[in-house]
């Protein structure tokens, strides 16, 4: 996630243009695709389309793919058929493991394999593209195969985002966390990223702030077509975020919320993918990644110093019967006790869970090496690693 930079792109005329589901009467930047107009799917427009097409990119995924799916194909009913009103693609992006076994033990999915990766793109949006130019859907949604869905979240998703009048719909998931690391991590990543992008303000297209979360995406067909579809995003680590931008300068309507009513994902099964995956985002999410690592690093110091220096100061007055050292032990205590206060109303912006959130100040270490550690490889080394790719920083 990121926030916009001024864009000085002139805007096309309106003659002949069609705000997609009546966002706008003003056209917005202009649109360069990567293919030509009309030629984006790879198939003919079909008179009739199916009402959505959902698209799940696995790599290695074997150890969640089959709950993700299972969540999904339930939602097939009477008057919302999976097959005839909706179809779902799983794209295997070259795994060593039996994820295209998993997916193709599932009835109705259909699997695709995943086109060559192109030189330049990143392996989750080759997979993407691979799908979305076969999708039949009036809707399209992007889900990652480490989530599961609640029941009639496919239909509720689509209603939202009509009622809201937006071209792109996502949610931000429950997390699901296991283990001291994780459940003292996320709830610090999560709190950063509801103060940086609070979704309020992604979801005012007056504002410039944009965000949205891969993990469930949904696009409306001829939105997708004029943002240029993932081919536009190619070579974007966090290609969720750019298309985010690209909806809001094209005025397609983006709209941005916690739901942990629609969907959860467990994001990383071991502390080691957790490192990786956070490595490869932190610098891209935070503007200033090693500022942000110098701000936590002082919570360190506050909340473990502050009342050892009070201590040591209420000690000093027993031994010397000074009521100046039991005053200023008093005034430690007290800006302890602030710092305390102010940290935890900033956590509890995350959505974890109460426990979750008790345990977050032994996070703060690993958040502080995980964030300069992000900048390093950003900046420095330019280039980072995730599922077995690298990929330019």
């Amino acid at each position: 996630m990121g926030k916009d930079k001024s864009d000085s792109t002139e805007a096309p005329t309106s003659a002949g243009w069609k705000p997609v589901l009546g966002l706008s009467d003003e056209p917005g930047e202009r649109v360069e695709l990567p293919v030509k107009a009309g030629t984006l799917f790879d198939q003919p427009e079909p008179e009739t389309l199916m009402e959505l097409t959902v698209i799940v990119p696995a790599r290695n995924e074997e150890d969640c793919i089959g709950a993700c799916l299972e969540s999904l194909v339930s939602q097939s009913e009477e008057l919302f058929e999976l097959g005839r009103d909706w179809e779902l693609i799983v794209v295997d992006d070259d795994s060593t493991d039996r994820t295209a076994e998993v997916a193709r033990g599932c009835g109705g999915v259909t699997v695709l394999k995943a086109g060559k990766l192109p030189p330049g793109w990143t392996g989750k949006a080759n997979a993407i593209w691979t799908a979305a130019r076969k999708a039949r859907g009036r809707w399209l949604l992007f889900t990652d195969a480490d989530t599961v869905h609640e029941p009639g979240d496919l239909h509720r998703a689509m209603h939202e985002a009509v009622r809201h009048k937006v071209g792109v719909l996502s949610y931000s998931p429950r997390q699901i966390v296991t283990g001291i690391a994780q459940r003292s991590l996320m709830p610090l990543v999560f709190c950063e990223l509801a103060v940086a992008y609070p979704p309020g303000k992604v979801s005012d297209p007056n504002q410039r702030i944009a965000a949205a979360n891969g993990q469930f995406l949904l696009v409306e067909r001829e939105a997708y077509r004029r943002l240029g579809g993932h081919a536009a995003v190619n070579d974007r680590v966090l290609e969720d975020v750019e298309l985010a931008f690209l909806a809001k300068r094209r005025k397609l309507g983006l709209r941005f919320r916690y739901a942990d009513d629609a969907v959860a994902t467990r994001m990383y099964r071991s502390t080691g993918a957790m490192i990786e995956g956070w490595t490869r985002n932190l610098a891209l999410l935070f503007d200033n990644a090693l500022a942000l690592a110098v701000w936590r690093a002082l919570d360190i110091v506050l909340l473990a110093g502050l009342p050892v220096v009070a201590i040591e100061l209420w000690n000093a007055h027993f031994a010397a019967r000074s009521l100046t050292w039991l005053g200023a032990g008093w005034i430690l205590a007290l800006l302890w006790v602030r710092t305390v206060v102010r940290f935890y109303a900033r956590v509890a912006k995350s959505n974890f869970p109460f426990a979750d959130c008790v345990l977050a100040p032994l996070g703060l270490p690993l958040f502080v090496v995980l964030l300069y550690r992000s900048w390093f490889q950003h900046r420095i080394l330019k280039q980072v690693s995730w599922k077995g790719r690298t990929y330019p920083g």
